[in-house]
C-alpha cells in the first residue's frame, strides 16, 4: 500500500480510433477521483446504450436521450404498467404544473453559498415525489445549513402546493395580493358541479374563467395568508 501504481494505456493515434474508442478514453482520463468506478460505468453507459431489460442485445438508445432522462422515462413506464395503465410515450415526460405566487421561493445565496451544492437542492425539491420526502428535505437542510430562512420555507411549501394541484389535474395555479386564477389540465379529478356550487354560493369570489378555469378575487396582501387560501382552495376542490 506504500507504493504508487501505474497503468499505461497504449493506443494507436487519434485519427485511427473511433469515435467512441476516444469518448471512452475520455472518460477514463477523467476518472480520477476515490469512487470514479461509478461515473466511468455511467460514461460507458451513455456511450454504448443500455442493454435490453428483457431481451439479449446489449446496447439501446440511451445515447440519444441521456442516462438521467432514459431512467425517469424507465420509472414512469414501470409505475404505468403497475397501475394497470398503458405507458403513454407521446405525453411529456414531466407535467410542467406552474405555480406562481409572487413571492420570494429560493435558496438564498447567503445562506448557501456553494452553488452546485444550491442546485443539487433545487433539484432535490424539485423531484420530490410527495409532502412526506419534502419534510425530510427540510429536516436534512436545517441540520446542515441551519434554520430555513424564510424565502426557502416558501420555496418548500410551494413545491407541496404543487405536488398537490399535480395529484388534482390542475395545469395552471396562480395568485397574487388580489386574487388569482385556476386552470384545469385535461384529465383533472375535479367534480364540474363543486365548481358551480362554489360559483353559485360565492358569486362575489369565485367565477368561471372558460371553459377550463376558476377565477377568485380573496386579499391575500401578506406571504402566509396567501399560502394559506390557495391550500384552502385546493382542499375544497379535493
Amino acid at each position: 500500500s506504500h507504493h504508487q501504481a501505474y497503468a499505461y494505456l497504449l493506443t494507436p493515434e487519434r485519427r485511427a480510433m473511433t469515435g467512441d474508442a476516444i469518448k471512452r478514453l475520455e472518460a477514463i482520463a477523467s476518472a480520477e477521483d476515490l469512487g470514479a468506478g461509478f461515473t466511468l460505468a455511467t460514461h460507458d453507459m451513455e456511450i454504448r446504450g443500455a442493454g435490453e431489460l428483457l431481451g439479449d442485445e446489449q446496447s439501446g438508445q440511451i445515447q440519444t436521450v441521456g442516462f438521467s432522462m432514459y431512467m425517469d422515462m424507465l420509472d414512469r413506464a414501470v409505475k404505468a404498467m403497475r397501475a394497470g395503465k398503458q405507458p403513454n410515450i407521446e405525453a411529456p415526460l414531466a407535467d410542467n404544473i406552474d405555480v406562481n405566487l409572487r413571492i420570494p421561493a429560493l435558496i438564498p445565496d447567503d445562506y448557501l453559498p456553494d452553488v452546485h451544492t444550491r442546485l443539487v437542492l433545487y433539484k432535490r425539491i424539485a423531484g420530490a415525489e410527495n409532502a412526506e420526502a419534502l419534510r425530510e428535505l427540510q429536516v436534512e437542510m436545517i441540520d446542515r445549513f441551519g434554520l430555513l430562512p424564510e424565502p426557502t420555507k416558501n420555496l418548500l411549501r410551494v413545491t407541496e402546493l404543487k405536488l398537490r394541484a399535480e395529484t388534482l389535474g390542475v395545469a395552471k395555479l396562480e395568485a397574487s395580493a388580489s386574487g388569482g386564477k385556476v386552470e384545469f389540465g385535461p384529465d383533472a379529478e375535479i367534480d364540474p358541479l363543486k365548481i358551480v356550487q362554489m360559483v353559485q354560493s360565492q358569486p362575489q369570489v369565485f367565477s368561471l374563467a372558460g371553459a377550463n378555469g376558476l377565477s377568485f378575487k380573496i386579499p391575500m396582501p401578506e406571504t402566509e395568508d396567501r399560502l394559506q387560501r390557495v391550500t384552502d382552495l385546493l382542499d375544497n376542490l379535493a
